[in-house]
């Protein structure tokens, strides 16, 4: 037996209209706060990614879009090939890239300056329930890195999915401090100075 399923009242989108924002959960991060609570979950977020063959324009007009910093650059089957981060397309080594190859800057496309695959290094999501947010910047601080890939098993019990990622500026931003757009690391001294002890 089918159930008929009648259509829902609807009504014209407004002018002036905006969209709903996340409300803040109100718990003050601390770098004693455990370390899941500033990991951005994949579960829960979708991961924003983008082809290895686009340009880099069009991958910083994505972030600006989505608000973050950091693309994962996968092929039509979702498997990851790499990272691209804001730093990378808005500093020197697009330019140099196009310079050491006689091209323009506006025909550098992700894969040309994108960390390969093989070069990134994971947190591995089972060993993330004991971290604490210092936990955190401490590995960013010692990698000198903006940005962290978490990993767990695959489907199938094999392999790797990348679960989450942790930013070092979503961090700066939930610890209430703020960090110099060119600054790499914040050493633990600066953060508790700046949360005031």
């Amino acid at each position: 037996m089918s159930r008929i399923y009648q259509p829902l009242s609807h009504r014209p989108l407004l002018a002036d209209v905006q969209f709903q924002h996340p409300a803040p959960s109100g718990k003050q991060v601390r770098l004693d706060s455990p370390a899941i609570e500033v990991m951005t979950d994949l579960c829960k977020v979708p991961a924003a990614t983008i082809d290895a063959d686009a340009p880099l324009d069009a991958a910083i007009r994505f972030m600006i879009r989505r608000g973050v910093r950091l693309l994962l650059v996968a092929d039509d089957r979702r498997h990851v090939l790499g990272l691209i981060t804001s730093t990378d397309i808005l500093g020197e080594l697009p330019v140099t890239f196009a310079v050491e190859r006689g091209a323009k800057r506006q025909n550098v496309l992700v894969q040309d300056i994108m960390t390969p695959r093989e070069r990134l290094e994971v947190l591995w999501y089972a060993e993330l329930p004991g971290a604490e947010v210092g936990h955190v910047v401490a590995t960013l601080k010692a990698t000198g890195r903006q940005h962290a890939l978490v990993a767990e098993p695959g489907p199938d019990g094999a392999g790797q999915t990348v679960r989450g990622i942790f930013s070092l500026s979503q961090i700066a931003r939930q610890l209430g401090v703020s960090i110099p757009p060119t600054e790499v690391a914040l050493t633990f001294a600066e953060i508790e100075a700046a949360l005031g002890g």
